[in-house]
């Protein structure tokens, strides 16, 4: 039992803590991993945002609309807006019209933003790596299973048919 639980338990015996040993890890855990991811994209000059938006253009394979990069990187029209202009400044995307309708508009990646999406993903799956390499193997396929199972119950596309911890 943490010392929150015991405090807690103390305080509030009529209140079983024990989702705190699972949730409160695991919240903090998903703030330390966060640190490490960022600090990989900030390496290559990268927000969290910016990296996801360059992954997902780059796994693509080619171009997409702002639409269906909005629903990919799970943000607002809006918050998509600033990033495109944010990376289209900086030459790492460029948008046009559309050639299937010309009232659209498409985004694509410039070959400066494909060279730098490709250098920081490398690191960013060597990154993923290490931190994994902290579980015993078995751990943390058994960790990926439970994880799967619990997702679904929050994104039911969670199941491997969608981008669900898109970029990672």
């Amino acid at each position: 039992m943490s010392l929150v639980q015991t405090a807690w338990a103390r305080e509030r015996p009529d209140v079983d803590t024990a989702p705190v040993g699972v949730i409160g890890r695991l919240h903090r855990l998903a703030a330390a991993l966060t640190r490490e991811l960022e600090a990989v994209f900030a390496a290559h000059g990268l927000s969290e945002g910016d990296f996801d938006v360059l992954a997902t253009l780059r796994r693509s394979g080619s171009e997409r609309t702002a639409g269906e990069l909005a629903a990919a990187t799970m943000v607002t029209s809006g918050g998509l807006t600033k990033r495109l202009d944010r990376l289209e400044r900086a030459g790492l995307v460029v948008r046009r019209t559309s050639e299937r309708d010309g009232r659209g508009r498409v985004v694509s990646l410039t070959a400066a933003g494909r060279q730098l999406i490709d250098a920081a993903w490398t690191d960013h799956m060597a990154n993923e790596h290490r931190l994994l390499a902290q579980l015993d193997p078995r751990d943390a396929a058994e960790l990926e299973r439970i994880l799967r199972v619990w997702l679904v119950q929050h994104e039911p596309l969670a199941d491997g048919g969608a981008d669900v911890a898109a970029p990672r």
